[in-house]
């Protein structure tokens, strides 16, 4: 590696070196290096060699669960993991490694991730054009590989530059918290005139609110648990479906619990994720994003063993209202499930789109219709759970248009076109300011709209299809599991579309 020296810097700085990460994520003995010997020579007059800088990027296949994976990991030790003491050729076979057989990789990330020095000027004599001669193929393979097998990016460290876009380059990507990850890093910013500490400037916290990356854990081991969890939901390629595991969970299972998970005050909010936990196989939720666009939480999880995407919305945030990072997130992740053909349920309680000038500022409705073009483009099977609220536009963004999919309705359901109130002082203004006690005609109003508004009344005409018990739910998602499960389809997903 990179000598004693540094091997004993980066265990003082509690960071396992690259084969020790390697060691501690695929199965026990499993790993088979590719290119160890690999590196930058150099010979004497004899053609004898007096010195090897190794190149800092170790790969090859291992297992995970018993399954085939390829783990691409950058090697600090060896000059930051910088291109001076790069080869190319290493990441980019394992990138076509991954994708020709059709497996799934593992980026193990700390530091710029082989990109760029600037002492490489001086070391190859040239100054460095970005894409360059063989370049373009290998970013081809990074983003590519997206849309063939499962990518997991696992920041470890100060990771910078293009190794910040390695990492980002991923379906699922974990860091440690006291990593921290950005496109330059401090002494380069600074002369923008911002004096930050690493932390300050890419930390986790800061990733993970801004949606680049999804998880922050305390330790590299539970970054490495992480990604063999998220793996576990999911096929080896999209040429394969995901795995059904065997589950102890009765799929008729009812939760006292969801009678009350609801509070009859509609203003008042209410904690989602005891529902899905009570929904879901027990202890399969995982869920993903969590600090990104809050109003929605997304996660993979499972009914009698079978992996589903599952979204639903959390009236802590806004009211469940989707704000425009709701919308990319809901985006990122349907395509997530269109890519490996797995099954949508969504869990809704939606006011509608976020409102107000901050929201405008953010356009809103141009990521919210963009999340509308994901849903409705999207093939996989879908099933929703209207738990309260559904209105406006966002509301309809709430199962794919012209085809079919299942939509169960609480008895908690709450829906129109844009919610009473606010809504009758706009469609009864006349009216109210006619009356002698305008407070009173208002409350008159509500009073027999409301009476209206009954989801009994929208099933009487079916324009929702059922109302349930909600102790029954677990039940018809499991029986909607069964259901998608002989009418999947394996290979590349053909209608993925430009979104607007």
């Amino acid at each position: 590696m990179g000598g004693v020296d540094k091997v004993k810097r980066q265990h003082d700085q509690g960071r396992l070196t690259v084969r020790e990460r390697i060691d501690k994520l695929v199965d026990h003995t499993s790993f088979h290096e590719i290119g160890a010997i690999s590196g930058i020579a150099e010979y004497n007059e004899n053609n004898e060699l007096t010195q090897l800088t190794p190149a800092n990027c170790v790969f090859g296949r291992g297992k995970i669960a018993g399954r085939p994976v390829v783990v691409v990991g950058d090697d600090f030790t060896v000059r930051g993991g910088s291109a001076d003491a790069s080869i190319w050729a290493k990441p980019l076979m394992a990138e076509e490694m991954a994708h020709d057989f059709r497996l799934p990789i593992i980026r193990v990330i700390e530091g710029s991730g082989g990109g760029g020095s600037v002492k490489t000027i001086e070391t190859k004599g040239a100054a460095n054009l970005p894409g360059g001669i063989g370049g373009t193929r290998w970013y081809a393979y990074t983003t590519g590989n997206l849309a063939r097998v499962p990518v997991v990016g696992l920041g470890l460290g100060s990771v910078a530059g293009l190794g910040a876009a390695r990492l980002a380059a991923s379906h699922y990507s974990v860091m440690t918290k006291s990593s921290a990850m950005f496109v330059a890093g401090p002494p380069v910013v600074k002369r923008l005139g911002q004096d930050l500490t690493k932390q300050e400037l890419g930390g986790a916290d800061i990733q993970t609110r801004a949606g680049a990356i999804d998880h922050a854990v305390e330790t590299e081991e539970e970054a490495f648990a992480c990604a063999r969890r998220f793996l576990s939901y999911l096929p080896s390629s999209v040429y394969e479906l995901p795995p059904t595991v065997p589950s102890n969970d009765d799929p008729e299972r009812a939760e006292e619990s969801l009678m009350t998970a609801v509070p009859r005050n509609r203003r008042q909010v209410y904690k989602m994720r005891p529902i899905i936990e009570a929904v879901v196989d027990k202890g399969s939720f995982f869920e993903v994003g969590a600090n990104f666009g809050r109003s929605i939480i997304a996660g993979l999880a499972r009914l009698e063993g079978r992996a589903v995407l599952l979204l639903a919305s959390d009236s802590f945030h806004y009211g469940g209202s989707w704000t425009a990072e709701a919308c990319q997130k809901v985006v990122r992740w349907v395509d997530f499930a269109e890519t490996f053909h797995l099954p949508v349920v969504y869990l809704m309680d939606c006011p509608g789109f976020m409102i107000g000038l901050d929201a405008e500022k953010a356009a809103t409705i141009r990521h919210g219709v963009r999340a509308m073009a994901a849903v409705n483009q999207s093939t996989v099977p879908w099933c929703t759970i209207i738990v309260r609220n559904s209105f406006g536009v966002a509301g309809v963004v709430h199962q794919p248009a012209d085809r079919f999919s299942l939509r169960y309705a609480w008895p908690s359901a709450y829906w129109g076109s844009l919610p009473l109130e606010g809504g009758i002082e706009a469609a009864y203004r006349a009216e109210i300011d006619a009356a002698e006690d305008p407070k009173a005609k208002l409350q008159e109003i509500e009073d027999r709209l409301s009476k209206l508004r009954s989801p009994f009344r929208s099933a009487e005409k079916f324009w929702v299809e059922e109302i349930i018990d909600p102790r029954k739910t677990r039940s018809l998602l499991c029986e909607f599991a069964r259901l998608a499960e002989p009418i999947r389809t394996p290979g590349p997903a053909t209608n993925m579309k430009i979104r607007p």
